[in-house]
């Protein structure tokens, strides 16, 4: 018996929807996986005897650079320490590099992390060398002991090249000026090859000119291929560069504004943080502030 001409072609047909089936599911894009942000702090509160932070929302976005500004006292250093471990917070949910406060080893996560404080800079022996401080910061370590393996040297002298400090490697750091000091702390910081770098009032104890140099290296560093996340605190308006993409201001232990810098920067806002009526003036992307006298503030 002939079997009927539909019969036969059915499984052709079939075979033909079965083929723009599997073209149409590989023509759906797939969504590359989000990285988590660098920095993600909800509701974080902080007390002791009296608050410290209260009710700190920051997100800090890969690829952005921040600055952290305020007055003394407005928490800034506390942030910091809240975030890096070394200050448990009261109440609140904080995010760094992906991992999550409570359920991840801090002590490991710091590892990733480079920070550049005064509190480094005197814990440094005199007679250690600028080389010897960078490769110390491959060990999270104070005073370099140990034997120094050849990878190790070549990558410090790689980040001493990098932080335009090649020149004085074998100098001891009791001889190293306060601009030299500061670029060494952060090659040992970036030793590590930290996805995130610290710099806690960066410039503070430089002269005008030491400060201008220091921070037009940060403005190369930020742009340089690989870059870690910066993250500067400070409370100076000169010491913003361009790089720097946002600003966080706090006040009293809270958020007065945070955003893209050109945004959150205005005389308006600073006038509020610092509790003084100020100027903000912008030139070729540069800031520098100018306060108005008041004869009813005593110092």
């Amino acid at each position: 018996m002939a079997l009927r001409p539909d019969s036969r072609r059915e499984p052709l047909v079939k075979k033909k929807l079965v083929k723009r089936s599997a073209t149409a599911r590989a023509a759906i894009p797939r969504s590359a996986p989000q990285r988590p942000p660098v920095i993600a702090v909800a509701q974080l509160r902080v007390e002791r005897d009296a608050p410290i932070l209260n009710g700190i929302d920051w997100t800090v976005a890969r690829g952005e650079h921040w600055v952290i500004l305020g007055a003394n006292g407005s928490g800034k250093t506390s942030l910091l320490s809240t975030l890096t471990g070394y200050m448990p917070p009261t109440a609140g949910d904080i995010s760094v590099l992906g991992e999550t406060y409570g359920r991840s080893d801090w002590r490991e996560l710091r590892k990733r992390i480079g920070i550049c404080s005064s509190s480094i800079h005197h814990m440094m022996e005199g007679h250690e060398t600028a080389l010897s401080a960078v490769i110390s910061g491959r060990h999270a370590m104070v005073g370099m002991w140990g034997e120094v393996r050849d990878d190790e040297r070549r990558q410090a002298l790689r980040i001493l090249r990098q932080v335009e400090a090649e020149k004085i490697r074998d100098r001891p750091w009791r001889f190293l000026s306060q601009g030299e000091r500061q670029r060494v702390l952060i090659g040992r910081a970036l030793m590590a090859r930290p996805e995130l770098l610290i710099l806690d009032e960066p410039c503070a104890g430089l002269d005008p000119v030491a400060r201008e140099h220091f921070v037009q290296f940060l403005e190369r560093l930020a742009r340089s291929r690989g870059a870690p996340t910066l993250v500067l605190v400070t409370h100076h308006v000169e010491e913003i560069m361009p790089a720097f993409s946002h600003v966080l201001v706090l006040k009293s232990g809270s958020v007065l504004a945070s955003g893209p810098k050109a945004k959150i920067l205005t005389s308006g806002t600073l006038s509020r943080a610092f509790q003084a009526p100020v100027r903000l003036r912008r030139q070729r992307g540069r800031y520098s502030l100018a306060v108005t006298p008041s004869l009813a503030v005593v110092i």
